[in-house]
């Protein structure tokens, strides 16, 4: 009765905060050319010429890359709008497909598909950035990582600070990597080996990687303006606009360098530039490092979004789905996006990443178009605003099929790996989602830490320690920053503490203590996630009320 009675006095909770909608269809299409001309097209050629063994081919290749990506984005153009969520790929097979499916592609992307991807866009543009210093020779490693390093920090800053910052440099550096030299080829193509289906198959692989991002405006839905009118458009506008860029810059490095100088170049935009710009060589280096510059925070960009939406769904910790209630920004999503990218930075070469991350990345595609399939013989009737002919996504997944089929034969390692790193998702998913009432230590450790947390310190957070922070002279930020920072060490500490308890009290031989005031008032005794989530959702929505009547909004709030 008392508890009714204060749920009733409780005053009004501050307004609701999300993402808001300020990606025009300008930005959107500089979103997915961005994502697309990162560090690819610098990178990639090396690879699929390797593979190709000659130069027609390796065009062909190219050539056929743009079209199977256009073939996908009419897929995903109506799935955008059939299912008009954040989240890309995994939003669209969660929806379909269930739970297990969407948290396999959400585990995958996140452990190493998109870290990998940052890594590898960041490490380009350290590596041009450098190279007119190290003029004949690769620069040195350190200086390399520590420049990636800085420059992700960097663009993590700008996207945690504001949505529209973001949006406009992606803009600007879009705009400004456009393509430098004069295209007159005078090379003709001819056949130099006969490559193997199964290399010709790991040839498109590497040049999939440079037409990854194609798909990226799919995971930033809910920030778009109209997007029902903008996300198709802005697809069908960035993929060929692509697609030519990527074959005349390729006739353009086939028409000035030979194949021996190609495979053997470190940087292939900066060995392009000295031999046709002479002089004038420096500007290569700068156009690849705007492009890469920009890829690197489309990227940040987009990543962090898949982050949120899992979070959203309960398939991450639900701390990822928080946003600032000032800038409108996921935080945490972002902020374990620069981690991850960081930790990977330091592991492996960058053709090796490039292979695992194509085979996975393409993996992902054909699983999302044969969701729609699924989809519409699913619900036949439902309204599509978007309705593509079944030849498109059934012609892109029968090239789908022969692609994995030639790269498990010709490189079974690799993709093992792939699949590997997939299927370990699979007890992660049984043991911390599908089964999360068996797992109290998990839920002690990811749910009990905010309630331990909310229960300290929302009895002793009162308006004297706020008048205290406001003597100190510090920001309401940096205040709020150092409570979570105490309130997640101490939660800590108490989780641990829990469980040791429980441990003893196990071997005593007495029953295991859970007490209403852990599970939130349950009868059952059982260990309730949920419980956690209100009194965290709670504890969090009066700080916020309190700090919004002495000093203004400011702070974070649940999505």
């Amino acid at each position: 009765m008392d508890s009714t009675k204060q749920r009733e006095e409780r005053p009004a909770l501050p307004e609701r905060v999300a993402l808001k909608k300020e990606i025009g269809l300008l930005s959107a299409c500089t979103i997915i050319i961005g994502n697309i001309i990162g560090s690819g097209i610098f990178i990639s050629p090396k690879g699929v010429l390797e593979h190709a063994g000659s130069v027609g081919v390796a065009l062909l290749v190219w050539l056929l890359g743009g079209g199977v990506a256009s073939l996908g984005s009419l897929c995903y153009a109506e799935l955008g709008v059939t299912i008009p969520k954040s989240g890309g790929d995994y939003s669209y097979v969660t929806h379909i497909f269930g739970g297990l499916a969407g948290f396999l592609l959400l585990w995958s992307a996140v452990l190493i598909m998109y870290p990998t991807t940052l890594a590898v866009v960041s490490l380009t543009f350290s590596t041009y950035v450098l190279q007119p210093v190290f003029p004949h020779c690769a620069p040195p490693d350190l200086p390399t990582r520590l420049l990636s390093i800085t420059c992700i920090l960097f663009l993590t800053w700008v996207n945690c600070s504001s949505v529209r910052w973001a949006t406009r440099i992606q803009d600007v550096f879009t705009i400004a990597s456009g393509n430098y030299g004069s295209l007159r080829p005078e090379v003709a193509f001819s056949m130099e080996t006969a490559p193997s289906v199964g290399q010709v198959a790991l040839a498109f692989l590497q040049a999939s990687f440079a037409f990854s991002g194609w798909n990226f405006l799919n995971y930033v839905t809910e920030e778009v303006v109209d997007p029902q009118r903008n996300l198709p458009r802005a697809i069908y506008i960035s993929v060929p606009v692509v697609t030519l860029v990527y074959t005349l810059t390729n006739i353009a490095y086939f028409s000035s360098m030979t194949s021996e100088e190609l495979l053997a170049s470190n940087a292939v935009a900066v060995t392009f530039g000295e031999k046709l710009l002479g002089l004038f060589s420096v500007v290569m280096p700068i156009s690849v490092a705007l492009s890469t510059f920009g890829g690197i925070n489309g990227y940040l960009f987009t990543s962090s979004r898949l982050c949120f939406s899992g979070a959203r769904e309960g398939h991450l910790p639900s701390l990822l789905a928080m946003i600032h209630m000032k800038h409108s920004t996921p935080i945490p999503a972002l902020l374990l996006c620069c981690a991850s990218t960081m930790v990977i930075l330091c592991v492996g070469e960058t053709h090796n990443l490039i292979n695992y991350v194509s085979f996975i990345n393409y993996l992902s595609y054909g699983v999302t178009v044969a969701a729609l399939l699924y989809y519409r013989w699913k619900e036949p009737h439902l309204y599509r605003p978007i309705k593509v002919s079944l030849l498109v996504p059934v012609c892109y997944l029968c090239f789908w099929a022969l692609l994995l089929v030639f790269s498990l034969l010709s490189e079974p390692l690799v993709c093992g790996m792939g699949l590997l790193i997939i299927l370990t998702g699979v007890p992660v998913y049984l043991v911390a989602v599908r089964r999360p009432h068996k797992t109290h230590a998990v839920h002690r450790l990811l749910g009990g830490t905010r309630q331990y947390s909310s229960r300290l310190h929302g009895e002793q957070m009162s308006m004297s320690s706020e008048r205290w922070r406001i003597r100190q002279g510090w920001d309401e930020n940096t205040y709020k920053l150092s409570s979570s920072i105490s309130m997640t060490c101490t939660g800590m500490t108490l989780t641990l503490y829990q469980l040791l308890a429980n441990r003893a009290r196990r071997r005593r031989g007495t029953q295991d203590y859970r007490s209403s005031s852990l599970t939130g008032g349950e009868e059952n005794g059982d260990f309730v996630p949920g419980a956690c989530e209100r009194a965290w959702r709670i504890h969090r929505q009066l700080v916020a009320l309190r700090i919004h009547r002495q000093l203004g909004p400011g702070g974070y709030t649940d999505s």
